[in-house]
């Protein structure tokens, strides 16, 4: 996000082998945030992207990494003015989104679309026009914009444009009241670099030290009698810190021949003398581990985001965002961070685990499960969108049973053996989250054609007082 000191995190990110930076300014987006997010957060695209291509160019980390802006961009004349502030890569998402027919009616996370985009309504679905070649049509407009833009400044390539900020000048006609003192000397004068070779675009890969590894120099020679017949291996090698992540590559290539089976216990034993660098033994494939895995973080954030199909089952928890977006990927996880499921259109989610706060916010479709021994879930939900209900269906119990019953025969879940062990008990600690206007669609289409819906049955209740105690204040309670 363009915001002050963006440039110092790019050069950190740089100087840690970063291949690409994007600067994602305030401007753009469909709406379907908070009132005080689309206000008041971020700066625009142009700032950030000019402290970046400055910082990076006065540290001699431009020429390492590609950098790329996006926040509203609609002309070729942005993605000018964007190359000459630093930029060689621009992202264009709102003005495509129109094309194909989006109207900007900031109401993507209430399921009312009246063009039928971001909808899961049949009959507003129904009304959607937009083609590829509409956005294909659009973006050839913006490229011969810029082409000839270039051609009044004199470049003939968008490198050769890239950080010439001499190019650019302020619109001296513009009065009004924020411009008053506004000084933009600093952004439009060329950088003095104190390294005179310091390049201005990306022309060199990044190094990434990999082909020095322990892992590539040694480990994985050592290895060969394991990897390509399973016979047990055995050595000592010194380590110093400068040896970091030792191990992981090894069992990179464990796992891609042998799968979460490994190899059997001590068929490949490396003793180390000296000091290790960071993260030593990161990520191994070992069968067995101290931890709970219900108690810790297996996967990172944004975890199925936008998935469209299939099945994924994971033994431990998610950090932020898990499947946001989700419109057709069933999945069963131990516990979650915020903003669970948000946005999601279709699919399943079961989670046997603790979640984080706003979950379920702008969801519009798919059904989620939650495991909630401890009552805990209710204030973490976000009900602008859904409702909570006991599990009692029978569709229902039998879809969940099924999916926890994989997890357990997928992962070996404690948790999931736990439940299934005691399932009558457990059951009933099961909260259904159902999104009403989901449902609504369904229970209509159940009357149409009774039986083909795949989702609950019309007198399926919805009604929040369905789960004890739920007071009547649960029902205004709101997170954004």
């Amino acid at each position: 996000m363009a915001e002050v000191g963006v440039g110092t995190i790019a050069a950190g990110v740089a100087k840690g082998f970063a291949d690409h930076i994007l600067i994602s300014g305030d401007g753009g987006g469909t709406g379907a945030s908070p009132l005080t997010s689309i206000k008041h957060a971020g700066l625009p695209w142009d700032l950030g992207i000019a402290e970046t291509h400055q910082t990076l160019v006065m540290n001699d980390l431009r020429s390492r990494v590609v950098l790329q802006t996006d926040g509203g961009m609609k002309t070729g004349r942005d993605v000018v003015i964007a190359a000459l502030l630093g930029a060689e890569e621009f992202g264009f998402s709102t003005a495509p989104l129109i094309t194909m027919g989006c109207i900007m009616m900031r109401k993507c996370h209430l399921n009312t679309c009246p063009v039928g985009i971001a909808t899961q309504d049949p009959d507003l679905r129904k009304k959607f026009s937009g083609k590829p070649e509409h956005v294909v049509t659009y973006l050839f407009m913006v490229a011969e914009e810029a082409r000839q833009l270039m051609a009044q400044l004199g470049f003939r390539t968008i490198d050769a444009m890239v950080g010439r900020v001499e190019c650019l000048e302020t619109n001296a006609a513009i009065q009004h009241w924020k411009a008053d003192g506004l000084d933009l000397t600093s952004m439009l004068s060329p950088i003095q670099s104190p390294y005179p070779a310091a390049g201005t675009y990306c022309t060199q890969a990044q190094d990434h030290g990999l082909d020095q590894s322990l892992d590539i120099t040694q480990l994985l020679e050592l290895a060969q009698p394991a990897l390509e017949r399973g016979e047990p291996v055995r050595a000592e090698l010194p380590i110093v810190n400068t040896n970091r992540t030792v191990g992981t590559i090894l069992s990179n290539e464990i796992c891609k021949k042998y799968g979460a089976a490994c190899l059997p216990d001590d068929t490949i034993h490396f003793k180390f003398t000296g000091s290790a660098g960071q993260s030593l033994g990161a990520f191994l494939a070992p069968r067995n581990s101290t931890f709970a895995a219900e108690e810790n973080i297996l996967v990172g954030n944004v975890c199925l985001y936008g998935a469209t199909a299939g099945q994924a089952f994971y033994r431990g928890r998610a950090a932020e965002r898990f499947a946001v977006r989700n419109s057709g990927a069933h999945t069963v996880i131990e516990g979650v961070g915020d903003h669970g499921c948000e946005y999601m259109t279709g699919g399943r989610v079961v989670v046997l685990g603790p979640t984080g706060r706003n979950f379920a916010a702008g969801m519009s479709g798919g059904i989620a499960y939650i495991w909630d021994p401890h009552e805990k879930f209710l204030e973490n939900c976000n009900l602008g969108m859904v409702a909570l209900e006991k599990v009692v269906d029978e569709e229902d119990v039998v879809e969940l049973r099924e999916l926890i019953e994989q997890h357990q025969n997928y992962t070996g879940s404690t948790v999931a053996a736990d439940i299934l062990d005691r399932w009558d008990e457990t059951l009933a600690q099961f909260i259904k989250v159902m999104p009403t206007d989901y449902k609504r669609v369904l229970e209509e289409a159940a009357e149409l054609a009774p039986g083909l819906t795949g989702g609950p049955p019309a007198n399926a209740s919805c009604r929040s007082e369905d789960i004890d105690p739920l007071p009547l204040v649960a029902r205004e309670h709101r997170r954004e």
